[in-house]
């Protein structure tokens, strides 16, 4: 049990990184890494729909007709990602606007979906919790780490804390569209020599 725990977590960390892997999520991804405040924000959202998402369907997985099984997905997701939308609005009001349209799409995140259809639906409410939590957790630690590197190479700080010298002018295209992609690229190359070396074995 702990092997495949751990088997889990390694695949949403490394092997199959959502973001950094699947290269899924990705339109999120660069649209909500400009800060670390924003990418916390919506790993936060995504690890919850994630993780709820999995639970529901597992749980009802033998009651749903395959017919009709993504309409059904889509539901659960959909009222799972309303209800962090409506969380976000009453609890962190200033977070929520600052990410906007992009909690609501969490509907349409592949991710999601791809997880409920490939392992929630065929596997055990145990099994499909960790399977949530370890791909939220590897969608969250690519967020983060795109958000920290554009932040502190755009402005020189981290979450309001000036790291680099005052004199650091910042490289402001890197909080644009353009540079998330150029970090992005980076990330994902680095990620890839790694497994090459055996990171993956």
């Amino acid at each position: 049990m702990k092997n495949k725990t751990a088997k889990q977590f390694k695949n949403g960390l490394i092997d199959q990184n959502p973001v950094l892997v699947l290269m899924l999520g990705i339109c999120p991804a660069l649209a909500t890494s400009s800060t670390v405040a924003d990418a916390a924000g919506m790993s936060i959202a995504v690890i919850a729909v994630l993780l709820f998402s999995n639970i529901i369907i597992s749980a009802i997985r033998k009651l749903i007709s395959p017919n009709i099984r993504v309409p059904v997905f889509i539901v659960v997701i959909s009222g799972l990602v309303g209800s962090v939308d409506y969380l976000m609005r009453a609890y962190t009001p200033s977070l929520s606007d600052s990410l906007g349209i992009f909690i609501p799409l969490i509907v349409t995140n592949c991710i999601v979906l791809a997880r409920v259809e490939a392992f929630a639906s065929k596997n055990t409410v145990g099994s499909s919790v960790i399977d949530g939590l370890a791909m939220g957790i590897g969608f969250a630690s690519a967020l983060l780490l795109l958000a920290a590197i554009r932040e502190l190479l755009s402005s020189g700080r981290l979450m309001n804390i000036q790291v680099l010298p005052q004199a650091f002018p910042g490289i402001h295209i890197i909080a644009r569209p353009a540079g998330g992609f150029l970090i992005l690229g980076f990330i994902v190359a680095a990620m890839q020599a790694f497994r090459r070396k055996g990171g993956s074995a």
